[in-house]
């Protein structure tokens, strides 16, 4: 069990912020975004053709609220579009938004390629890596993990973006067991077994598969692996309280939720969002748009709209007014479990998972948030069944849901009454529930999908 410990506070990954204000670390960022907005207009033809289609150079935004009203620059579909024609004319993959010569690109690493073709929107420059390393740093060091330690790599390697966190561990003194993802879980765990890793990084789904598979494949609990702390990226689940709580009595240590270099989650008890770090990478969380309407919307604390990213300090392929497609849900309060006092996220989902069912939008991490209150009695894993193209579903939606080890099958019609009154209730929808034994829902290394797509 993990033993309780006083909980240490976030800070800015660069120390000259914990003596700011909110108001000096705005016009702080103001400064660079000018900045990184003139670097732009200069050596990207992309960018300046749009500043030049709208009638404004960088030096007219005067405010913060000036370049919030800018239109949409970047989305995936543009990013694909313009990475095509870079290398027909240019005889580069990166996009028509590269703003460095193509000779100084060090690193590049690719989207999943889930939603169509991968984007190499994480390229980058020697500087940009040599930048980036210091926040990967400034977590494993939040985390405990310090120079001469091992951690054990649990991602899908090569041109993926994940491999970027790489440099950032090796800068820290840590060395990465970097076991491909794709090789298995037995393989995953031999090498856990063998090199006895300070920490891993993971994706929440493989943390919690690992706990079924290890006793079988390696003899072990995942506990008995030593570990002092786990980095998950990828997906909601740490979010999830029941998640949470399992992956660390499993494991007993602590798992952090971050998000790349942008920042991670503290060390509470409790899950209270990623704790923003790095208000000199990225205007990440303060530019929110409505999801429907695509206006921009006012930051406040609770506020929930989709992201727009801006980076303010990269050379190479800088994001900006870039519509991310994640949704988030934004804290302005001082965590009430560290006291960190800059901004907070919590994922609520991807703008193209929304679902509108019967007028309502609904999120799948919302249907996993209330169906996770039902653990053990369920698994946990669920699949949302889509007979046809989202948004829209015709209702009822259906979900598959593994009924857990231990459950009465005489009482599953009560438990699944007790589930559809908690959606009804919570997330506004009353479903088809579909039970499946548990272990039939498999999960995969990499993302679990949520969605099972029957079109």
């Amino acid at each position: 069990m993990l033993t309780k410990v006083k909980t240490k506070k976030v800070q800015y990954a660069n120390p000259i912020f914990n003596r700011m204000s909110e108001e000096e670390i705005r016009e702080y960022q103001f400064v660079l975004l000018k900045k990184q907005l003139k670097y732009a207009y200069r050596n990207s033809e992309f960018y300046r053709e749009k500043f030049n289609e709208i009638g404004i150079r960088p030096e007219d935004i005067r405010t913060f609220e000036d370049y919030y009203k800018l239109p949409i620059f970047l989305n995936k579909t543009i990013e694909r579009a313009i990475q095509k024609e870079s290398m027909e004319r240019h005889g580069h993959p990166f996009g028509l938004h590269l703003c460095s010569s193509p000779d100084e690109v060090v690193f590049t690493g690719t989207t999943s390629g889930t939603s169509g073709n991968p984007t190499f929107t994480y390229t980058f420059t020697e500087e940009d890596i040599n930048f980036l390393n210091g926040f990967i740093a400034h977590m494993l060091d939040y985390g405990g993990v310090h120079a001469g330690e091992r951690l054990l790599f649990s991602h899908s390697l090569g041109i993926y973006a994940t491999s970027s966190i790489l440099w950032g561990i090796r800068s820290q003194g840590v060395l990465p067991i970097d076991v491909d993802v794709r090789a298995g879980s037995k393989m995953i765990l031999e090498y856990a077994k063998m090199t006895r890793p300070t920490a891993a990084m993971m994706t929440p789904s493989l943390a919690e598969h690992l706990i079924d598979k290890a006793p079988e494949l390696i003899g072990m609990n995942v506990g008995e692996l030593g570990l002092q702390a786990i980095f998950t990226v990828g997906e909601i689940g740490v979010g999830v309280p029941e998640i949470k709580k399992k992956i660390e009595d499993a494991y007993d240590c602590r798992i952090y939720d971050y998000l790349g270099e942008l920042g991670f989650s503290c060390d509470s008890d409790d899950y209270h969002g990623i704790h923003c770090v790095a208000p000199d990478l990225s205007l990440f969380p303060n530019d929110l748009i409505d999801p429907e309407t695509k206006q921009p919307i006012e930051v406040y604390d609770g506020v929930i709209g989709e992201l727009i990213a801006t980076e303010l300090t990269l050379k190479a392929l800088p994001r900006i007014r870039y519509s991310s497609g994640d949704i988030v849900q934004v804290f302005t309060s001082e965590c009430p479990g560290c006291g960190f006092q800059g901004r907070r996220v919590k994922f609520i989902g991807r703008s193209d998972d929304m679902l509108i069912i019967k007028g309502a939008n609904v999120y799948p991490s919302t249907i996993k948030q209330v169906i996770s209150n039902f653990i053990p009695e369920i698994t946990g894993e669920l699949r949302i069944v889509l007979n046809n193209p989202p948004p829209r579903v015709v209702p009822p939606l259906q979900i598959k849901l593994e009924y857990g080890e231990n459950s009465d099958s005489r009482k599953l019609a009560d438990l699944e009454r007790r589930i559809k009154n908690a959606l009804h209730s919570e997330a506004r929808m009353t479903p088809e529930i579909i039970w499946c034994a548990p272990g039939t829902l498999e999960k995969a290394l990499t993302k679990t999908p949520i969605f099972e797509k029957n079109y």
